[in-house]
């Protein structure tokens, strides 16, 4: 348990409520956040979840960018549902390139646990991806993810950070739900 994590962990919270209520200022705090866990995870040698972090910079730049574009609905950008077709294909893909990372974390590095670690990392950069482009499903994503991160990081002794993401999960499960009513609120307006 570190200052870093627990200035990380305090920014995870403001982001992902912020996120939940779809404002476009959840990506300051997001930015920073994944700079500092960055650190942390490297330091408790999480490289999945390390460099992960470089991925979510890089995403957290192009969602602000991609959310300022998007069209506004109340208080916040308006959400979507995926096809059928196109879960199938984000699943399968996330599922594969999931297994293909972790096999390469556990052959070529001396990584805690690899394959755990591989799937949350590739999980994450799948909803991530569905939280930029402003899909509903990245918040189920989102609770897979939190809901595993949760045991690892417990077992990793970052107990900050197993606090962070038990509230994420909360935060996750609040997000999806107002999503929700936001998308079925957007479809009831005449177009």
């Amino acid at each position: 348990m570190t200052k870093l994590e627990a200035i990380a962990a305090l920014l995870g919270i403001i982001n992902v409520a912020l996120v939940a209520r779809r404002s476009i200022w959840n990506y300051p705090p997001g930015i920073v956040m994944v700079a500092l866990y960055f650190f942390v995870f490297f330091r408790a040698k999480l490289y999945s979840d390390a460099l992960l972090q470089i991925f979510f910079l890089v995403i957290q730049f192009y969602g602000w960018w991609n959310w300022v574009r998007s069209p506004k609905v109340d208080h916040g950008v308006a959400v979507e549902w995926m096809t059928p077709a196109a879960r199938f294909k984000w699943l399968f893909g996330t599922i594969t390139f999931s297994i293909c990372w972790g096999l390469v974390m556990r052959t070529y590095t001396d990584a805690a646990a690899p394959l755990i670690d591989a799937n949350i990392a590739g999980f994450s950069v799948a909803a991530q991806l569905l939280l930029s482009l402003r899909r509903v499903e990245n918040w189920i994503l989102w609770i897979g993810v939190d809901v595993v991160a949760i045991g690892l990081f417990v077992w990793r002794g970052l107990a900050i950070t197993a606090g962070l993401y038990a509230v994420f999960l909360c935060l996750a499960i609040w997000g999806l739900i107002s999503w929700i009513r936001q998308t079925s609120a957007w479809k009831s307006v005449p177009a």
